[in-house]
């Protein structure tokens, strides 16, 4: 079962995420990042690739697209905030970039 993540742990395993533009809201449990893209077909196929991710991981997160821009906010709802499953998909969105 997946598990909150401790202050200490969230600082150890979030740290290069946040070093890569992640940033977690001012109440600790959502972790959220723009990623803007050269047009409106860049955002919607990083989008259609992260949501197989989400879908294989049954982690699925909350997002908006508008034009190249796409906000993506993370948190595990069942949980009330941040577990590892968050950090994976996150990971795993900066990888889709590359």
């Amino acid at each position: 079962m997946t598990e909150l993540f401790s202050k200490s742990a969230r600082d150890a395993l979030l740290g290069p995420l946040l070093d890569s533009g992640w940033e977690i809201d001012s109440d600790g449990d959502v972790l959220e990042k723009t990623f803007t893209f050269g047009d409106f077909t860049e955002a919607f196929a990083f989008m259609t690739r992260a949501a197989l991710w989400a879908e294989k991981w049954d982690h699925h997160p909350d997002w908006s697209n508008s034009y190249k821009t796409v906000n993506v906010r993370l948190t595990t709802h069942d949980m009330g905030g941040l577990t590892s499953l968050d950090a994976k998909l996150a990971r795993k969105m900066d990888q889709l970039l590359t």
